[in-house]
């Protein structure tokens, strides 16, 4: 494992990747970030390969004999399909939620060679694991947090214009449009990153060994921050909702992600066991 503990990483950080561009793509038919991410999920494809055909031509055993090989070729399968679809298909949500799941999987595999050898490089991946899944999350409250002062800056704006007042100033705080607009762009970003937290949380406490409770105050509130946000993406883009009205929405939402990071984090003791 230590010859390819590192490889593991990049492996798992350009799937990453890809999975935030395919995501940009169905909030905003991004064409750029798909083709992006199409060529990322073919270097994780093309690493995979190389890992499988070492299983055949060196240790001499086809790569489907043991839970780690299982799964390994289990997620290369979901790739492969995952970019064949993407060539000869147009349904990126479909795209999405087969590379979400092929994520999970290579994940479970990488943790499962991880907890086999705890030792030396194992340990280590494990922390890092704790360290991106810790990373991400606050990653993805951030352009949340941005997300807010953007609708609150839009909330003020419009009360200005709306009474006819401060009109020397008001011009600062920028077009009521490019608000809304920057504020649903931080969220479309934010949202994977936190779902890709979770499911690296996941990965964790399963390599780590660790007590795991789906009950947790903190994987409840992490979940519900994430339902939250998921929502005021469906609100937007189903129900067209706009302006002022997801602006409000996405101040209430802020408020539960500080519910969550403040309070629950207190009674939570997920990540000190």
């Amino acid at each position: 494992m230590d010859d390819v503990k590192w490889l593991y990483e990049i492996m798992l950080i350009i799937y990453g990747l890809s999975l935030v561009g395919y995501f940009i793509n169905i909030i905003q038919n991004n064409r750029k970030a798909s083709s992006i991410a199409f060529w990322l999920l073919s270097m994780v494809w093309l690493l995979q390969t190389v890992f499988l055909l070492q299983q055949v031509i060196v240790a001499k055993r086809f790569p489907v004999l043991t839970l780690y090989d299982g799964l390994s070729f289990y997620a290369w399968i979901l790739i492969a399909f995952s970019l064949i679809l993407s060539k000869w298909s147009r349904m990126p949500f479909m795209l999405f939620l087969i590379n979400l799941l092929g994520f999970f999987i290579l994940l479970l595999s990488i943790s499962t060679n991880a907890a086999e050898h705890m030792q030396g490089p194992g340990i280590e991946l494990v922390h890092e694991m704790l360290i991106a899944h810790v990373t991400l999350a606050i990653m993805a409250y951030g352009f949340f947090t941005v997300s807010f002062i953007f609708s609150l800056m839009y909330l003020i704006q419009y009360r200005f214009l709306k009474q006819k007042k401060g009109f020397r100033w008001v011009r600062r705080i920028g077009d009521l449009t490019q608000l809304d607009m920057y504020s649903f762009k931080s969220v479309t970003v934010g949202v994977p990153l936190l779902t890709i937290a979770i499911i690296l949380g996941v990965g964790w406490a399963y390599a780590a060994d660790a007590e795991f409770y789906w009950f947790d105050l903190k994987t409840i509130g992490s979940l519900l921050v994430l339902g939250v946000y998921t929502l005021y993406l469906l609100l937007r883009l189903g129900k067209g909702y706009q302006g002022k009205a997801i602006s409000t929405y996405n101040v209430a939402a802020f408020l539960i992600l500080l519910i969550n990071f403040f309070l629950f984090s207190n009674l939570s003791n997920f990540h000190l066991q």
